[in-house]
């Protein structure tokens, strides 16, 4: 759910930038086209919202892998590598792809079987009505600086390589993306999805035999590149092959909030779970998370070796590495393919993330508004245009958008996870355990990462201890104790004996 540097994609020439205009336009018109035969199979809410749960395993795959693979994990961790090594990449790929293995295993059958459109539906079904509200109105802001951060992302690279103003980027990109999203709901955007996840593992795949195959690492061989690259850093940089944090308390800490931030927090994702809801059975859910999982762990450490292996190839290198080596290394040809595989993967993020807090505003808000009951197509649509727009806004304003969606990727691990795992696997017994859980959790975060935010130093000893833990740490603790006394609060008090005096 990270961005990139548009700034850094590789340059082209004035005859490449031509070719790339025809090859974009195409590439654009053919998934309007798809998107269009996607209409047909559009007949009810359902269909609308989770493809009629018929998604078999290759599709239900694609749009998992195609949401969770963005061009951030192909720039943002490569960078990350460079400069951290392993640790850095902590979140993305490792824990992101653990998470996918993790709803397969424990998730997405039993969700499945609930029959939901939605996971504020779940919350209604295990909770009550104020938790499905309350769910519902914590995860959809979450999604609008994701939309707006794809929105901006695909300007940049309009006005990078054909000079189109950013205000008129925004607008077009949130308009093709619109259109997508638009006309078949979740068909579309997983027929689009698959297409679009294929190019761009393709893409990738092309970089990295290119890269690794140079006389300095494989000499012609990839495999052998990969070798190389090992070796080399293990004499120059040992301790960018190592996963482990150092011993300072705060380093372990932090390091076990990545993990735990992208392991649990995923797991209430709408974005996520509407895909578990699509697949034809509990057995194709569980094995297309399984299998996405696997997946993107493995297309997931392309780009993290290639951000290794700039330090063989590049070692004075500044920014970026994966732009620059595909505009180092890549034919003018197979540059344009890889501009295009980074365009498909912004759009198919897009999408998804336009979809996800539409079918929560659509389904779990305002159908309650008489106007709109009975009328579910027209609700769910004119909520993908509404989000739209939100997306639009905030990526015109420009500024601040990573720091709410920083905030964002914590929100759903310290607000929704107990209530999500406690509704399949204990016992809840009403609506207060649910939404005390939520709140609790959220204010006791909201507050520490405001103290985070605002520096604020703690004098020496207990308190400058208690500084140091993360405030996701203080957020999922709070919630998990907000769903305890829920539960002694919704607990009838012990029968007496009216014959013992």
């Amino acid at each position: 759910m990270l961005t990139f540097a548009a700034e850094a994609m590789p340059e082209l020439n004035a005859e490449s930038v031509g070719m790339l205009k025809i090859a974009l336009g195409a590439y654009v018109v053919f998934l309007l086209g798809l998107s269009i035969v996607a209409t047909r199979r559009v007949k009810n809410e359902e269909d609308y919202l989770i493809a009629g749960r018929r998604l078999p395993l290759f599709l239900a795959w694609g749009t998992l892998m195609a949401t969770w693979f963005g061009a951030a994990t192909m720039f943002a961790a490569a960078e990350s590598a460079r400069e951290e090594g392993l640790r850095g990449v902590i979140l993305d790929p490792f824990a992101c792809s653990a998470t996918l293995v993790f709803a397969g295993l424990f998730f997405a059958r039993p969700l499945w079987r609930m029959k939901l459109l939605t996971m504020a539906d779940f919350y209604r079904q295990k909770y009550g009505e104020k938790a499905e509200i309350l769910g519902a109105s914590i995860q959809i802001p979450s999604y609008f600086a994701w939309i707006a951060l794809q929105y901006t992302a695909l300007s940049r690279i309009l006005a990078t390589y054909f000079e189109i103003p950013l205000t008129h980027g925004v607008l077009y990109s949130a308009g093709v993306t619109l259109i997508y999203t638009l006309v078949g709901g979740m068909w579309s955007v997983t027929l689009t999805d698959t297409l679009q996840i294929v190019i761009a593992l393709f893409g990738l795949v092309v970089l990295a035999s290119t890269v690794f195959s140079q006389p300095e690492l494989g000499d012609g061989s990839a495999f052998r590149g990969v070798s190389v690259m090992i070796e080399k850093l293990t004499e120059s940089h040992p301790d960018h092959l190592s996963l482990m944090p150092g011993m300072s308390g705060a380093l372990i800490m932090g390091w076990i909030a990545a993990w735990a931030t992208g392991l649990f927090g995923n797991i209430p994702g709408q974005d996520l779970q509407q895909r578990v809801f699509a697949s034809k059975d509990e057995n194709t859910a569980s094995r297309a998370c399984i299998l996405a999982g696997v997946l993107y762990l493995a297309f997931g450490l392309i780009p993290v070796s290639l951000g290794l292996a700039s330090h063989v190839t590049h070692p004075e290198l500044e920014g970026e590495p994966v732009a620059f080596l595909a505009g180092y290394y890549l034919s003018p040809g197979m540059l344009i393919v890889f501009v295009i595989a980074v365009v498909s993967m912004v759009v198919s993020t897009a999408t998804s993330a336009v979809l996800a807090p539409a079918t929560l505003l659509g389904h779990n808000l305002l159908n309650r508004l008489p106007a709109l009951r009975g009328r579910a197509l027209l609700r769910d649509r004119l909520c993908v245009v509404l989000v739209s727009i939100g997306g639009v806004i905030l990526a015109l304003q420009g500024q601040g958008m990573m720091e709410l969606l920083d905030m964002a990727l914590s929100i759903q691990l310290v607000a929704l996870f107990i209530p999500v795992v406690m509704g399949i696997y204990g016992k809840p017994r009403g609506q207060a355990s649910a939404v005390l859980a939520m709140s609790l959790g959220f204010i006791a975060w909201g507050t520490r990462f405001g103290l985070e935010i605002a520096d604020v130093k703690a004098p020496p000893g207990l308190a400058t201890t208690l500084m140091e833990i993360p405030s996701d740490f203080y957020g999922f603790g709070f919630s998990l104790i907000g769903y305890l006394i829920g539960q002694q609060l919704a607990c009838p008090a012990p029968a007496t004996d009216s014959s013992v005096s």
